[in-house]
C-alpha cells in the first residue's frame, strides 16, 4: 500500500475478509458491546426454526460461569441463540425469569436451567453428540464428584483471595499483611497439588482419561489465575516446574478449537481485575506472561479486519469520543480528523489482510504532522481498548494488536 488512492473501501475490505473466515458474529447497533460472538452451528438449524438452546450471558463476555456453558455449547456443537444481559443495569424481564438474578442462565427447548453446573450436566443429559462425561459408571462417579469438589471445594474462593491478599469473611486479625500472604500462597499451592496429583491418574492431558466437563469447570479459573498473578503477586503457574502436568494440561486445552473460539486473552483478564477490582500490578506492564501458543494465523488476521470492517462507524465514534482528541484539536477540523481516523483505520484492515511488510513514504496521511498524530493516537487507543472475547476472539485479538503496532512503527520511522 504505497498511497492513500490504494486503500479500499470498507465494503472491499469487508468484501474480502469476511467469506474468508469461520467466525460468526451479528451487528448491534446502537447497543453496547456492538457485536456479539454467535454459535458456530447455527447453519444446523432448519430454516424456520429456532436454535434448541437460548444461553444468557453478560454483555462483556467477562464472566467465568458464562464462558464454562459456552465452552461446552462448542465443544458439543450445540446451535444456540445468544441474550446478552447488563449486569450492571439487569432489565427486569430477566430478573423476574431467573430467580438468582445471575448469569448464565438457559432455556433449553424452552426450559429455564440457571447456574453454571447445572446448565452442563442438563446439556450432557440432553444432547447426546460428543460426550463430556465418561460412559463407564465408575469413572463418571469420579467425574461428578470432582465436579462438585470443583463448585464446592474452595478453590475459586481461595484463588482470588490470594489474587486480592484479601480474606472474605472472617479473617486472622493477629496475622500481618505479609503473614497473610504467605498463609494464602501456601493453601493456594496445596490446591494446586492436588489438581497436579489428580493430572497424574491418566496418562493422557486432561483430568480425566479425555477432556471432560471436570476440565471445563476448572478451566476458567486457572486459567484467570495464570494471567492475573503474575501480574498481581509475581507468582506463575505457567512455566513452574512443580506444576508440570498442569502446564501440559494448560497446553492442551488451549489447542482445542471450541476453547479458541470462547477465551478471553491475558491483557483483557489483566485489566478486568486492574479497573473492576482496583488491584494494583506489581509492574507498569501488564500482561508479562505471554499466551501459550500465540497466535499467527491468517484465519485470525482476516476474523480482526472482518470485526473491523463490518463495525468501522462504531469504532471511528468511540475513537472520537473517548480518546481524548477532541480535547486538543481545533473543533472545525474535526470532518477531517474523522477522516485521518478513517484512513488510518482502514490501513489497519488493510495490513491485516494483507499480512506483509509497510510502506507508507508515499501516502497522503503522512504529509503533515496533524495525520501522523491523529492516526497515532487512533491506532494506540484502540489497539488498547480491544476486548475479549466481547470483540473478537484472542487470537484474532492478538493479531490486531501486532498490526497495530507494525503501523505505528512505520509512521515512526517515516515521520522522524
Amino acid at each position: 500500500m504505497s498511497n492513500q488512492a490504494t486503500i479500499p473501501t470498507w465494503e472491499k475490505l469487508l468484501e474480502i475478509s469476511q467469506p474468508q473466515t469461520t467466525v460468526k458474529w451479528e451487528i448491534r447497533a446502537n447497543q453496547s458491546p456492538s457485536t456479539v460472538a454467535l454459535s458456530s452451528y447455527l447453519d444446523q438449524v432448519r430454516e424456520g426454526k429456532n436454535p434448541p438452546v437460548v444461553l444468557y450471558r453478560d454483555t462483556n463476555a467477562w464472566c467465568p460461569f458464562c464462558e464454562r456453558v459456552w465452552f461446552a455449547l462448542e465443544e458439543k456443537q450445540i446451535p444456540f441463540a445468544v441474550e446478552l444481559i447488563n449486569l450492571g443495569d439487569k432489565p427486569k424481564w430477566y430478573t423476574d425469569l431467573v430467580p438468582t438474578g445471575l448469569v448464565p442462565a438457559v432455556k433449553i427447548e424452552g426450559e429455564l436451567v440457571y447456574e453454571s453446573k447445572e446448565i452442563l450436566l442438563r446439556l450432557e443429559e440432553q444432547f447426546k453428540q460428543y460426550p463430556l462425561l465418561p460412559e463407564d459408571p465408575q469413572e463418571k462417579a469420579v467425574a461428578l464428584d470432582m465436579i462438585e469438589t470443583c463448585e464446592n471445594g474452595g478453590f475459586s474462593r481461595l484463588a482470588y483471595q490470594f489474587t486480592m491478599n484479601k480474606i472474605w469473611g472472617q479473617s486472622d486479625a493477629k496475622q500481618s499483611e505479609k503473614e497473610q500472604l504467605s498463609d494464602l500462597k501456601n493453601k493456594f499451592e496445596a490446591k494446586l497439588d492436588d489438581l497436579e496429583k489428580a493430572l497424574a491418574q491418566y496418562p493422557g492431558d486432561y483430568l480425566m482419561k479425555d477432556f471432560s466437563l471436570v476440565d471445563i469447570m476448572y478451566i476458567n479459573s486457572i486459567k484467570r489465575l495464570s494471567a492475573n498473578l503474575p501480574v498481581f503477586r509475581g507468582y506463575h503457574i505457567r512455566g513452574n516446574e512443580k506444576y508440570p502436568l498442569l502446564n501440559r494440561w494448560l497446553k492442551a486445552i488451549n489447542q482445542r478449537p471450541a476453547y479458541q473460539r470462547v477465551k478471553s486473552d491475558d491483557r483483557t483478564n489483566n485489566l478486568v481485575m486492574k479497573h473492576i477490582f482496583k488491584l494494583k500490578p506489581i509492574s507498569n506492564d501488564l500482561n508479562l506472561i505471554p499466551d501459550y501458543n500465540a497466535s499467527d494465523s491468517q484465519q485470525d488476521r482476516l476474523e480482526a479486519a472482518a470485526k473491523l470492517s463490518d463495525n468501522y462507524q462504531t469504532v471511528i465514534k468511540d475513537i472520537m469520543n473517548n480518546s481524548g482528541i477532541k480535547t486538543w484539536v481545533n473543533q472545525d477540523s474535526l470532518t477531517q480528523i474523522e477522516e485521518y481516523i478513517d484512513l488510518s483505520l482502514r490501513l489497519l484492515a488493510q495490513h491485516l489482510i494483507n499480512g506483509h511488510s509497510l510502506s507508507l513514504e508515499d501516502n497522503q496521511m503522512i504529509k503533515n504532522n496533524e495525520g501522523v498524530a491523529i492516526g497515532t493516537i487512533a491506532l494506540s487507543y484502540i489497539r488498547n481498548r480491544v476486548c475479549v472475547p466481547r470483540d473478537m476472539t484472542a487470537g484474532a485479538a492478538h493479531q490486531f494488536r501486532c498490526a497495530a503496532d507494525e503501523i505505528l512503527r512505520s509512521f515512526y520511522s517515516v515521520s522522524f
